[in-house]
């Protein structure tokens, strides 16, 4: 089986309705470059985790489109979509019994007829990506009795196995110590994949992504490289926060620091 070229994500107008009739996401347009890090910020409540339940298929746009390599997900089987997209969900739920091992060699399913087990290559891949995420001391453990950012590397460990085109995280630095955070997201960019991350720390974001998408009230507000779109007005503006951006000497990438707010003068 080999492993599948990057793919060109283009999220076209996309909006969704949720069953109230709110509008959680009004005509976002998104691109991500075969091979590229694009990554999605925002405040909470802005639409980053509906846009990305809608590229990975667990949500369907109200209006507008997904397309892989200029192809209309909607198009394609559930199967078929998965061996191309990969997505390491913010809430992950219960492995049903699963050993963690067992939950990331799910990630071949896509990849398998219904009947066929693991080949000896599967196991390998399987062990591989254990390795890669610092799961494997985890593979023989129950995989709903792990803590958040145990289970975070073996849904990421999942992915990896998938072998996809497109890889979708959210938040996948959630639980996740400084050391691993570091580490999870350098895997992520070093992969022959293109990856879609909404991210919470926009100083992680910005070392990380080639490009950064806004979100604010489920549309897109600005995008661009990290430099051109983290500026202090735009933290302002979106966040409601005080803050200095500066390119850090070291890495090139912006810096964010937070100030706190302007204290009212006080009445004499």
């Amino acid at each position: 089986m080999s492993r599948a070229a990057a793919c060109a994500l283009r999220a076209e107008e996309v909006s969704y309705r949720a069953a109230s009739g709110r509008a959680l996401l009004d005509g976002v347009t998104l691109e991500a470059r075969p091979g590229e890090t694009v990554g999605v910020v925002g405040p909470n409540g802005s639409g980053k985790t509906t846009l990305l339940r809608c590229v990975y298929g667990t949500l369907r746009p109200t209006r507008g489109r997904i397309l892989l390599d200029g192809e209309d997900a909607a198009a394609l089987g559930t199967k078929a979509r998965a061996r191309r997209v990969a997505a390491v969900p913010q809430d992950a739920g219960g492995g049903f019994g699963l050993r963690a091992g067992q939950v990331v060699a799910m990630g071949r399913s896509p990849h398998k007829r219904f009947w066929e087990g693991d080949s000896a290559r599967d196991t390998a891949r399987v062990a591989g990506a254990l390795e890669h995420t610092g799961a494997a001391p985890l593979a023989g453990r129950p995989f709903d009795q792990l803590s958040g950012g145990e289970r975070q590397r073996v849904l990421v460990a999942r992915a990896l196995v998938q072998d996809p085109a497109l890889l979708v995280l959210d938040e996948p630095t959630n639980h996740l110590d400084v050391r691993y955070q570091w580490e999870l997201l350098a895997l992520v960019r070093d992969l022959p994949a293109t990856c879609l991350l909404a991210l919470h720390d926009l100083n992680l974001a910005a070392y990380f992504c080639d490009r950064l998408y806004v979100l604010e009230a489920g549309r897109v507000v600005a995008d661009g490289t990290p430099r051109e779109v983290l500026t202090a007005d735009l933290l302002a503006r979106v966040y409601g926060v005080r803050a200095e951006v500066d390119v850090h000497p070291g890495t090139g990438a912006p810096t964010v620091v937070y100030l706190p707010p302007r204290e009212a003068p006080r009445a004499r």
